[in-house]
């Protein structure tokens, strides 16, 4: 069994965002997967969000995006999600991922590679 780097620390992230409908986060999650900058994306199906923007609040249906990535492809897929995405200002909000079952944690590392 492959062990995690570090002690609580794996070197691995997930990413989250939204887009606006099911197409659009397809097309990225495959995008993304595709140029290997992330190992598997969960599309999770629209649910409503709420924000303000521009002096406006919106209510707004949204799906969001769970990227399985590797610390070192980040600024790469921060660079493609900017490209791929459709709004003015996207979501990109990365947490480390301290913890995981060792292999899976090495198969988003290899994916990712």
């Amino acid at each position: 069994m492959t062990e995690a780097s570090g002690q609580g620390a794996t070197g691995t992230l997930l990413v989250f965002t939204t887009l606006p409908d099911q197409d659009s986060a397809a097309s990225i999650a495959s995008a993304l997967v595709e140029r290997r900058l992330a190992a598997c994306v969960n599309i999770l199906p629209a649910g409503t969000s709420v924000y303000e923007w521009q002096g406006e609040i919106h209510q707004d249906p949204e799906h969001v995006l769970i990227i399985k990535s590797s610390e070192a492809r980040f600024a790469r897929l921060q660079d493609t999600l900017l490209e791929l995405h459709p709004y003015e200002l996207p979501e990109i909000v990365a947490v480390p991922i301290s913890h995981g079952l060792p292999d899976y944690i090495h198969w988003i590392k290899e994916s990712t590679s």
